[in-house]
């Protein structure tokens, strides 16, 4: 068979075969066969080679031992790793607390500078909760107008509570003391609302229906829109109130929470009376409707 060979074709074999063994990481896919020149191999008989011994695949490369070897697991490692985990608590009997001064601000009044407060708060765990609420405002160093409720109140659902409890007014005229008793929750699309009817004294009742919603322009600056309606039972001119719907105020209001629990704001306030209680504002020479510009802070705790 060699002297078949050509001496071009002979000289180019012993090249690639020499190569190889010089090399034994070096796998035979990764050999060069068009370099070869096996069209010059004429007159080749390959059928006659022994290709039984011919090692076509990879020559195996040696592999280096691991000098550390992997330390056996042992219970001290599986408890590291999978502490024993702690039952769910239910929270419903912890007591908490939460005060919410909503609006602390200066109004400019036609009478004067007045200060104005609207603050509630509660005490308690998730289904049962004492509750705080009082607002009121100072004209000139005067207090105009001031109550404060004392409420017990029960979840009757994930959003709504039902309240009962004592309404005291200490402005304006003479104290008086009211029932309280109504609910107060959030409605659809995170509308906050109340509703509360008063019994007071001498047959005297009340009822008061309040909502607000607040609008996140960004993250931080939040607009909130306020209404309030108050309605009464019968005359009371002492208190300068009539029956039927007695008064209405909306107001608007553009906080910004430079943190969640502290947050300036400005905002406008309308306000109109209505019915007999028009009639006794105007016998005292006052006007039925106002507009206030606001400025104040809302803060939590």
């Amino acid at each position: 068979m060699v002297n078949s060979l050509t001496r071009p074709s002979l000289l180019a074999l012993t090249v690639a075969f020499s190569t190889l063994a010089a090399a034994p990481g070096f796998a035979a896919e990764q050999m060069d066969h068009a370099a070869m020149g096996h069209g010059s191999m004429q007159g080749m008989d390959h059928s006659a080679m022994d290709h039984s011994n011919m090692n076509h695949g990879a020559v195996d490369t040696p592999t280096k031992a691991s000098r550390t070897p992997i330390p056996l697991l042992t219970d001290a490692d599986r408890n590291a790793a999978f502490p024993p985990l702690a039952g769910h608590q239910v929270h419903d009997s912890a007591i908490n607390g939460f005060l919410l001064l909503d609006q602390l601000e200066y109004q400019d009044a036609d009478e004067g500078s007045t200060l104005a407060w609207d603050a509630s708060g509660w005490m308690g765990g998730d289904i049962n909760r004492l509750w705080m609420r009082s607002e009121g405002e100072r004209t000139n160093g005067v207090t105009e107008d001031a109550e404060l409720q004392l409420l017990y109140g029960r979840a009757i659902g994930p959003w709504w509570d039902v309240v009962a409890g004592v309404r005291q007014d200490f402005k304006p005229e003479s104290p008086q003391t009211w029932a309280a008793f109504g609910v107060q929750g959030m409605a659809l699309y995170s509308f906050e609302a109340e509703a509360t009817a008063f019994i007071g004294e001498n047959g005297q009742s009340a009822a008061r229906l309040e909502g607000e919603y607040d609008i996140l322009l960004t993250n931080r600056l939040i607009l909130q829109p306020m209404a309030e309606a108050n309605f009464y039972g019968k005359n009371d001119p002492e208190r300068g109130v009539g029956s039927g719907l007695a008064n209405t105020e909306v107001g608007l209001r553009l906080r910004y929470e430079i943190v969640r629990q502290f947050a300036p704001y400005i905002g406008v306030t309308w306000s109109r009376s209505y019915g007999k209680t028009a009639d006794l504002i105007r016998d005292e020479g006052d006007d039925v409707d106002e507009a206030r510009f606001v400025a104040g802070i809302r803060m939590w705790f």
